[in-house]
């Protein structure tokens, strides 16, 4: 398996690893960023009024996104085992 080939497989698995992480990072971000705005302008600091919300975030993401996640990674795993030829160098 020559270095261009790892290099290549490295890349794809961390596209797919991005794209199905993406969705439940960038919710997890916005809801806390709304909170933290919120807190600012409240003088409220509580932790549970940070967390909650957010984790509700999270498991709501992943509740609607898990499909779609699970059809990215069976479709970067049909590719990867698809065809063996390029990496058995």
């Amino acid at each position: 398996m020559s270095v261009d080939s790892v290099v290549h497989l490295a890349r794809l698995a961390l596209q797919a690893a991005f794209w199905i992480t993406v969705p439940v990072l960038a919710s997890a971000t916005l809801v806390s960023l709304v909170i933290n705005v919120v807190q600012v302008m409240t003088s409220i600091q509580d932790v549970t009024v940070t967390t909650v919300p957010r984790l509700a975030a999270v498991g709501v993401i992943l509740f609607f996104m898990t499909p779609w996640m699970l059809n990215h990674l069976v479709a970067f795993t049909i590719l990867l085992f698809a065809d063996f030829r390029p990496y058995c160098h």
